[in-house]
């Protein structure tokens, strides 16, 4: 967590406007039961000292998931996978021991720099879990066909993942619960931060959004199991306005992540 907050401080300072690493789910619905592969990842030092939390997802039984700059410096990560973990301190081991621990990878091109062009990594388990459903990755490029013939607005996805509900100067609302939001596409292809390695998705009080903890969830396409892109970054300190997410449909990330899966 000090890292986390450590690169929102710097960026803040030196790039204003610019993009910065997010955390969780505003304006959502608790999630329930509904998304069982979906977790909640912290990760340690090589002393197992706690250093920032993340969300991600199962794609295998010893293969999770999640966001570059979540595992990017970290040498051993744990994972819950209640609904609530916040409500079972201590005796759920947070933030220390989780339902599994495992040895995180990052994309080989990953720099903590530039964070959000290669901002994939996954972490393979020390044991197979017990869950019985996985996420998927999509197919390659599938969302260029998606807002070439369907229009932006009418591609929707489900982004999933434990974090802050609200935020402003006063207060943070809600943290280590697993939340759902329905945002849908606003921009792709563009120049600027998402480029055509990721998308920018709605976050207002109709569809909801990502913020602050939520890093690494997934962003399903509409209401598949289909992992479009992982949460990667804002563009503000609010959580306001629209979240950047990570493309999963690209030929590098894809072989990237596959290569574990084989």
């Amino acid at each position: 967590m000090k890292r986390l907050l450590y690169v929102l401080l710097i960026l803040a300072l030196l790039l204003p406007g610019a993009a910065t690493p997010a955390s969780a789910i505003t304006e959502g619905e608790l999630d329930g039961n509904r998304h069982p592969h979906v977790g909640l990842m912290v990760a340690q030092d090589a002393n197992g000292n706690p250093m920032w939390r993340c969300s991600g997802t199962l794609l295998a039984k010893k293969v999770f998931l999640t966001a570059g700059h979540c595992t990017s410096g970290a040498a051993h990560v744990e994972i819950w996978f209640d609904a609530d973990v916040e409500s079972g301190i201590p005796d759920n081991g947070y933030p220390f021991k989780g339902d599994v621990g495992g040895t995180p990878y990052t994309h080989p091109d990953y720099s903590d720099s530039a964070f959000y062009l290669h901002d994939v990594g996954v972490v393979v388990l020390n044991k197979p879990t017990r869950i019985k459903t996985y996420a998927s990755l999509p197919e390659v490029n599938i969302l260029d066909k998606m807002a070439t013939e369907r229009g932006k607005q009418n591609v929707t996805f489900t982004a999933v993942g434990y974090g802050l509900q609200r935020i402003n100067p006063v207060f943070v609302e809600a943290e280590r619960v697993r939340y759902l939001a329905r945002p849908y596409l606003v921009q792709i292809n563009a120049p600027g931060f998402t480029g055509d390695f990721s998308v920018l998705l709605s976050n207002n009080h109709s569809t909801g959004g990502t913020c602050f903890g939520d890093s690494g969830g997934p962003n399903f396409i509409d209401d598949s199991n289909v992992v479009g892109g992982v949460t990667s970054f804002g563009l503000n300190g609010n959580c306001a306005g629209t979240g950047g997410v990570f493309r999963m449909d690209r030929q590098n990330v894809l072989d990237f992540v596959n290569g574990y899966l084989n």
